[in-house]
């Protein structure tokens, strides 16, 4: 027998309950998790029973509350592809393994304080999300400036990197050919000739057949960036690559971030390959095995971020921010705190009728609306700008290190180098 009953209704809220013998699954959840949850009491259900969350649209009278809801009772939620993309904010809230698109399959793992996701995404969710078909890893910390948290993220990153290799059933005996894209002048654009420059090459010990057995076959190559070379990177590679023959190849490059959040934090890998320059805009030709013919590993770090991204971004914290402070303003805890709470950490909810009373017009975008308004005020007139931390010379150098070193350890089999 299947049971409905809405919980709430109308443009301050929507959410409804719907059950079978087996299944209890809400339709939206466009109130507060306080309300949601004294919705349910009050038809004699508990939260913690809930097997699914069901989203019809993006609206924040369907969703304000979902993120919340469902990382604190670990609640898979579905969605089409195209209400995933519009709520973008309530998306980061929500574990990437209770994420359920079709054509798409995702896994996280906590280890230690990293957070490790592995998505496979098959044909159909290419077509959904305009991404190839493939493996994609990214690995995500809070810091690596000291050395105790830089091995464990070194440690993680060895072990996803030998995990893609078996995947793309690359054997030891597996030439590589290891290429750090770039411009070594500009900082964060460092990363791969800084990291490659670390790899240990072997090639030129194979010629000579003084190779240990211990070491595999190994190229590396820092091809520079056409504005000072003048040639498409993809062609100087692609030559170079006929003329050595490996039998895979490990691209590094720096991106661009779409969030604050993840600038310096996070390391990316798949085996889709990478276009250059593509997160600026100044897209160059792809390196990829659909190019190449043999796999292609492409290992990225977020490094910069643009001017829009940082404002979006900050119209978001300021909602949170002032939605937190309104909630508690006359807690007594907050008294007793030493400085200012971090709000990012807290259960926040922040209905339409906030947005619009906090920042008028403004608030009434959606979160794409408001992106794209920002990118039309800055671009026309130069000010979309690329930005990057103050300490990036430290932490390119600590990044390059965990990638170059881990790169050695992942395809040698020698234990330390």
């Amino acid at each position: 027998m299947l049971n409905f009953c809405s919980l709430y209704s109308g443009s301050s809220g929507n959410c409804l309950f719907v059950e079978n013998n087996s299944t209890k699954i809400l339709v939206d959840c466009g109130v507060s998790g306080k309300k949601v949850c004294e919705g349910l009491e009050s038809i004699d259900k508990k939260i913690e029973d809930i097997d699914a969350i069901i989203v019809t649209h993006e609206h924040s009278d369907h969703v304000q509350s979902l993120g919340l809801i469902s990382k604190k009772y670990n609640i898979p939620v579905y969605a089409n592809t195209e209400t995933w993309q519009a709520m973008p904010t309530q998306s980061q809230k929500i574990l990437e393994n209770n994420k359920n698109i079709d054509g798409v399959i995702s896994k996280v793992e906590k280890i230690d304080e990293l957070t490790v996701t592995d998505f496979f995404i098959d044909t159909l969710g290419s077509e959904k999300l305009n991404k190839k078909v493939g493996n994609y890893i990214t690995i995500e910390f809070d810091d690596i400036t000291d050395e105790t948290n830089r091995k464990k993220v070194e440690e993680v990153f060895v072990y996803k990197l030998k995990e893609l290799l078996k995947k793309k059933k690359i054997k030891f005996s597996d030439s590589c050919f290891v290429i750090g894209l770039g411009n070594e002048k500009s900082t964060p654009d460092s990363l791969g000739p800084l990291a490659t420059n670390k790899v240990i090459v072997t090639n030129h010990l194979f010629e000579l057949g003084e190779l240990s057995k211990d070491y595999r076959r190994v190229w590396s190559l820092s091809p520079g960036v056409m504005g000072t070379t003048g040639m498409e990177t993809s062609d100087v590679i692609n030559s170079v690559t006929k003329t050595i023959k490996p039998s895979f190849i490990i691209v590094i490059d720096a991106l661009a971030s779409q969030s604050l959040e993840r600038v310096n934090r996070t390391i990316q890998m798949t085996d889709t390959g990478i276009a250059p320059g593509g997160g600026i805009g100044n897209n160059r030709k792809e390196i990829s095995e659909d190019i190449f013919g043999i796999p292609v590993i492409a290992i990225g770090v977020p490094t910069t971020v643009d001017a829009v991204t940082i404002v979006s971004d900050t119209i978001n914290y300021m909602y949170k921010h002032f939605s937190y402070l309104k909630k508690n303003m006359n807690n007594p805890a907050n008294k007793l705190m030493i400085g200012n709470p971090n709000y990012l950490k807290k259960d926040v909810s922040i209905s339409d009728s906030d947005k619009s009373n906090w920042l008028g017009l403004i608030g009434n975008l959606s979160e794409i609306e408001t992106r794209q308004l920002i990118y039309e005020v800055l671009t026309p007139v130069g000010y979309n700008l690329m930005v990057t931390p103050k300490e990036v010379d430290f932490i390119i150098e600590k990044l390059s290190d965990i990638i170059g070193n881990g790169i050695n350890k992942a395809i040698h089999k020698k234990k330390k180098f």
